[in-house]
């Protein structure tokens, strides 16, 4: 019987998603930094690059955690508390935009005077959030299976000595 939750191929696929959805947002995200500049609040832009952070810190750590020797690793912590990073990221690049022209769900107009679409600002947030997800999901399966193993050594040991 095998130990593994998930298999490695799975698990190596949603690192990879992890990994691109984070790329996605920061390329987003950069774009805009880039485009508005210093012409805003520095209230939206230290959101923006809260989240440029995290994207930076998503890419670093997936790719790292894409090597096959950190398989069996207790690295859940990590992915907990990215997943968590990247939800406040969504609520902040939520919360960004709706003091903007982007206010309203079907909103595709472009920001004042910029190349800036609000549809691009709406798929950083959709990205912000698939990638929040990802992150969690890895969590709670390592959290799994952290605690399969755990019963599986409890079995062991009353099976084979007297305890």
């Amino acid at each position: 019987m095998s130990t593994e939750l998930i298999p490695r191929p799975v698990a190596i696929a949603l690192r990879f998603a992890q990994v691109a959805f984070a790329a996605i947002v920061a390329g987003l995200i950069g774009y805009f930094l880039n485009v508005l500049g210093g012409d805003g609040d520095s209230w939206t832009t230290g959101r923006w690059i809260y989240a440029e952070v995290v994207a930076g810190a998503s890419i670093v750590l997936g790719c790292i955690l894409m090597i096959p020797s950190f398989h069996g690793c207790f690295v859940w912590p990590v992915d907990i508390t990215l997943g968590l990073a990247w939800l406040a990221a969504f609520g902040n690049l939520v919360n960004t935009l709706d003091g903007t022209v982007c206010g309203q769900i079907d909103d595709i107009s472009n920001f004042s005077n910029t190349n800036a679409n609000c549809a691009q600002g709406q798929a950083g947030e959709a990205f912000a959030f698939l990638s929040g997800i990802a992150w969690l999901v890895t969590g709670i399966l390592g959290i799994y299976y952290v605690w399969r193993s755990d019963q599986q050594r409890l079995g062991y040991w009353a099976k084979h000595y007297e305890v």
